[in-house]
C-alpha cells in the first residue's frame, strides 16, 4: 500500500514553469511563479507539478525530457527580476532584454537574451565569486556533477555545438592531459556556467520554500533516459551501451501504443545495467537524491522501463522492430533507500503495462498515474483509467503534457461512442464548452488520492494550447499563458468550491511530505 492510499485526499495543478507569463519570453522562477502559487493557495489546492527543468536546446527539440544534464537546471528559467532584486542587475539593465508577452516561447531569441543577461550579471561579480562562501559552498556540495557539466558545456560552445563524439579524440575520451588543458583554457566560461547553475538552484530553492509556507508541495519530474549528447554520457560512458567511438550501440524508445502506431524512437542510449549494479547504482542514487532535494515529490517518467525497457537496433527508422530487455527492478530503489530518507516518488505507469510493472510499483509502495482521457471510450467501464475504477493509490489527471487538452481531445479524438459514454458517466451532455470542467470534476470526485488538472483545462483551452505531440520532432513545448489575470478570483473560487466539495481541501502533509 502506497502512502497515497493512507487517507490522502488532495488536489493540484500541472503547469510548466516555462509556460508562465513574463516579460522575458519564457516563464521563470521569479514573481510570476510566486503569483501562480498564490492562485493555487486561494483555490485550496496542495500541489504544483512541473516538468523537468534541465537545460535543453533547439537542437534537442527544446524538450525538457531531452537535456544536456540529468542534474543541471536551465538558465532560461532564471528570473531576471530576482537577479535585480539581489543587486546583481539594475532595473535599467532589464529593459534591453524584454521580449513580447504574447505567443509561444521563441527559444532561440530567449537563449540569446537570457545568456547575455546572465553574462552581464556575472561580469559584475566574477572577481569576487570564489571568495563568496555561499557560492563556494554550492560548488562543494554539487561538484560531483557540476564540474563535468560546466566543462562539457564550455567544450560544447568551444567546438561550435558539435556533439561530444565529434570532438578531438583526447577530450572526447577524457584523457587526463586534455581535461587539464581545456579546464584551464576555458576556465572563465566554466566559472560563468557554474554561476548560472548557482543562480538557478538558489531561485528554485527559494520558490520551494515559499510554496512550503503556503502549504503547497512541489512535484518535480525525472526523465528515465538521458540524452546521448550530455555531460552524463560523456563523463560516464561505461554506464551506457555505446560502441568504440562512443555512439549508441542500440537505441531507446517505446513499443507501438496509444500515442503512435509505429512506437516512438527516442534515440537515447540505453543503460548497461550490469555496470550500474557493479557500482551499487551510485549514479542513479545521486540523481534521485538530487531531485528529491529539489522537490517535495518526484514523478518518475517511464517507470515501466525499470521492469523492462524497449531496445531498438541501431539504424531503424521507427520503434516497431524493438525488443524487451530486463531493467534493474527493485534493486535500484533498494540502493537509493540505503542512502537515507523516504522515496517520495510518483511512478508514471502509462502505456502498455504488463503485470511485472504493476508488481514492481506496488512492491515499492509507489503511487501510479491515471489519465481520464484513456478511461472514456468503448468499453469505458473496463478501463483502469475510468474515474470510478481509479484506485486510491494513484494520481489522476484531466489531461497531461503528452495528451491534447480536454477540449481538443473532445473535438478531435473522442469518438461518437465515447461522447455517449461520457454523457452517461456524467449525467449531462458534454460539449466543447463544458468538457474541460467535466473532466476536472470527474478527477476531483474520483477515488484517487491526488487529482491534478492542467491550467489549459482549467481555462477550457483547445488544441492550440497543447504542449507536446509525442513522436513529432518539432513545434512542441512552446505554449505559454499570455497573462496570469486569466487565473482570477472567480476561477479560484470555482476551483476552491469543487475542492472543498470533493474533500480535497484539508490535506495536511507532515513536514511538507518528508515523512
Amino acid at each position: 500500500m502506497s502512502r497515497f492510499s493512507q487517507g490522502w485526499r488532495a488536489g493540484g495543478l500541472l503547469f510548466p514553469v516555462s509556460s508562465l507569463p513574463t516579460d522575458f519570453g519564457i516563464g521563470d522562477l521569479g514573481p510570476a511563479a510566486r503569483d501562480f502559487a498564490l492562485f493555487i493557495h486561494e483555490a485550496a489546492l496542495s500541489f504544483w507539478q512541473v516538468l523537468p527543468l534541465g537545460p535543453s536546446s533547439p537542437g534537442l527539440g527544446n524538450s525538457p525530457y531531452s537535456s544536456f544534464s540529468a542534474f543541471a537546471g536551465s538558465e532560461l528559467l532564471v528570473s531576471p527580476e530576482e537577479l535585480a532584486a539581489e543587486g546583481l542587475l539594475k532595473e535599467s539593465d532589464l529593459k534591453d532584454f524584454r521580449l513580447p508577452r504574447g505567443g509561444g516561447v521563441d527559444y532561440e531569441a530567449v537563449t540569446r537574451k537570457k545568456t547575455a543577461l546572465l553574462d552581464l550579471a556575472f561580469a559584475k561579480v566574477k572577481d569576487g565569486l570564489l571568495q563568496d562562501p555561499e557560492f563556494t559552498g554550492f560548488l562543494d556540495s554539487n561538484g560531483a556533477w557540476l564540474n563535468d557539466y560546466s566543462l562539457f558545456m564550455a567544450l560544447h560552445g568551444f567546438f561550435d555545438g558539435k556533439p561530444w563524439t565529434q570532438w578531438p579524440e583526447d577530450i572526447k575520451f577524457r584523457r587526463p592531459g586534455a581535461l587539464t588543458y581545456y579546464g584551464e583554457k576555458l576556465s572563465a566560461e566554466i566559472l560563468r556556467l557554474k554561476f548560472g547553475q548557482h543562480r538557478f538552484f538558489k531561485q528554485l530553492g527559494r520558490l520551494k520554500d515559499e510554496l512550503g509556507k503556503l502549504g503547497i508541495g512541489l512535484i518535480g519530474d525525472l526523465a528515465f533516459y538521458v540524452n546521448h549528447d550530455s555531460a552524463d554520457v560523456w563523463a560516464n560512458p561505461a554506464l551506457f551501451a555505446l560502441d568504440r567511438e562512443g555512439e549508441s550501440a542500440v537505441l531507446a524508445g517505446v513499443q507501438p501504443d496509444y500515442y503512435s502506431k509505429t512506437g516512438q524512437l527516442w534515440g537515447n542510449p540505453v543503460y548497461l545495467w550490469e555496470n550500474h549494479r557493479a557500482d551499487a547504482y551510485g549514479w542513479w542514487t545521486s540523481r534521485v537524491r538530487h531531485n528529491l532535494g529539489c522537490y517535495d515529490w518526484v514523478r518518475l517518467d517511464h517507470f515501466r522501463a525499470f521492469a523492462a525497457f524497449w531496445s531498438v537496433p541501431k539504424g531503424e527508422v521507427d520503434a516497431v522492430r524493438g525488443a524487451w530487455r530486463p531493467g534493474p527492478g527493485a534493486d535500484l530503489f533498494r540502493a537509493v533507500l540505503k542512502d537515507g530518507g523516504p522515496l517520495n516518488i510518483i511512478s508514471e505507469d502509462l502505456g502498455i503495462i504488463t503485470p511485472d510493472v504493476t508488481e514492481l510499483r506496488k512492491s515499492l509502495d509507489f503511487p501510479g498515474m491515471r489519465v481520464l482521457q484513456f478511461g472514456v471510450g468503448d468499453p469505458t467501464g473496463l478501463s483502469i483509467h475510468c474515474p470510478f475504477r481509479v484506485e486510491p493509490d494513484n494520481a489522476v489527471y484531466s489531461s497531461t503534457h503528452d495528451t491534447d487538452t480536454a477540449r481538443g481531445w473532445f473535438s478531435r479524438e473522442l469518438t461518437k461512442e465515447g461522447k455517449k459514454a461520457l454523457e452517461i458517466l456524467t449525467g449531462q451532455k458534454a460539449d466543447e464548452d463544458n468538457v474541460s470542467w467535466t473532466m476536472i470534476r470527474l478527477a476531483w470526485f474520483s477515488p484517487a488520492a491526488l487529482a491534478l488538472a492542467t491550467v489549459q483545462d482549467l481555462l477550457g483551452l483547445g488544441s492550440e494550447a497543447r504542449l507536446n505531440v509525442p513522436g513529432t520532432p518539432s513545434g512542441n513545448w512552446t505554449w505559454r499563458l499570455d497573462d496570469l489575470k486569466a487565473l482570477d478570483e472567480a476561477l479560484a473560487l470555482r476551483l476552491k468550491t469543487l475542492t472543498q466539495t470533493s474533500g480535497r481541501d484539508n490535506f495536511q502533509h507532515p513536514n511538507l511530505l518528508r515523512y
